[in-house]
C-alpha cells in the first residue's frame, strides 16, 4: 500500500486571513511536513525578501502547537485535523487506487453503497459517475441486454438504459437502502 504514496501525500496552498496579504503552503510528504510562506507587502523593507520555509518530521509537527495553530488559521481546522491524520500515519489509501481498481471494488458493491460514496468526495462522485461505471453496472448486472440496447447506450449513456431499462422492481430493491427511497448519485 505505501507505493500509492507519491512523494507529496497532501498539498495546498492559499493567502493568509485578512489584513494580511501573505501566501502560505502547506505539503505533507511521506516523512515531513514542509511550511513555506511568501511575505506579500508594499513596505519597501519587505521588497525582494525571500519567502520562509519550515521543515519538520511529522512527529515534530504533532508536538508543535504554533505550527498547528498555524495550520489552522490559514487553512482551517479541517485541514489541520487531516494533516495531523496524516502525520499519524492514518493515510486514505482508497483516494489513492488507479480508477480500475476503483471500478473492480465498486462492482462488488450495491448500488445503495455506491451512492453513499458518491457523496463522500468529489473524485468518487465523478468516478461513481461515469460512464464507465455505468456500463460495468448494466453489463454485469442486466442478463438482457441485448445488440440493439447496447448501440443504444453507447449514443444515449449507460446510465439512461439502466434506468430506463432495468431499474425494474428488481433492481430497484437491490439499490434501495430498506428505506423505500430510490438511490440518488447526484
Amino acid at each position: 500500500m505505501a507505493s500509492l504514496l507519491g512523494k507529496k501525500v497532501f498539498e495546498i496552498n492559499g493567502q493568509g486571513p485578512p489584513p494580511t496579504k501573505d501566501f502560505f503552503q502547506l505539503t505533507v510528504t511521506k516523512t515531513e511536513v514542509i511550511w513555506r510562506s511568501w511575505k506579500i507587502s508594499l513596505r519597501i523593507e519587505f521588497k525582494g525578501a525571500a519567502p520562509g520555509e519550515n521543515k519538520m518530521t511529522h512527529d515534530d509537527f504533532l508536538h508543535d502547537a504554533r505550527m498547528q495553530q498555524q495550520v489552522g488559521v490559514v487553512f482551517g481546522q479541517q485541514i489541520l485535523q487531516y494533516t495531523q491524520a496524516l502525520c499519524q500515519g492514518n493515510f486514505d489509501y482508497l483516494e489513492r487506487l488507479p480508477n480500475d481498481l476503483l471500478l473492480q471494488i465498486l462492482a462488488f458493491l450495491e448500488l445503495k453503497d455506491v451512492a453513499q460514496l458518491a457523496q463522500t468526495t468529489k473524485r468518487f462522485h465523478k468516478l461513481c459517475n461515469s460512464p464507465e461505471f455505468w456500463e460495468q453496472t448494466v453489463r454485469g448486472r442486466c442478463d438482457e441486454l441485448t445488440p440493439d440496447m447496447e448501440a443504444l447506450a453507447n449514443a444515449m449513456g449507460w446510465r439512461k438504459i439502466f434506468f430506463a431499462f432495468f431499474n425494474t422492481k428488481e433492481h430497484q430493491q437491490y439499490a434501495q437502502g430498506g428505506c423505500g427511497k430510490e438511490t440518488s448519485f447526484d
